[in-house]
């Protein structure tokens, strides 16, 4: 498994329009791209001096899935035009991690 992690940074005024544009365009247009061994992602959130935070981490089977859903050049971050209006800031390439070990408890 490999997570695939991305910050970006809007103000807090761009906040819920940012929010709202990822989970009624942009999440399920990933989803929509139906790629091989994509299982998913996390949406996180957190309020700094002056501006927002989101993380996201998405989550593939395989580095050869991150590489059908990113591309060859698969750290390059994918942020569409409307996100771009709306984020302050953002990172140009995305982190992989191999997930080592992962519990879940309840």
């Amino acid at each position: 498994m490999v997570g695939r992690i991305w910050h970006g940074w809007t103000t807090p005024d761009n906040a819920d329009v940012y929010e709202n544009l990822l989970r009624t365009e942009i999440f399920p247009g990933i989803a929509k791209k139906n790629v091989s061994g994509y299982r998913g992602i996390q949406l996180f959130r957190r309020p700094l001096d002056g501006e927002v935070e989101f993380v996201t981490i998405m989550w593939f089977d395989s580095w050869d899935a991150v590489k059908r859903f990113a591309g060859e050049d698969y750290e390059l971050a994918y942020v569409p035009g409307k996100a771009r209006e709306v984020l302050s800031r953002f990172d140009e390439r995305s982190q992989h991690y191999e997930i080592r070990e992962q519990l879940t408890y309840g």
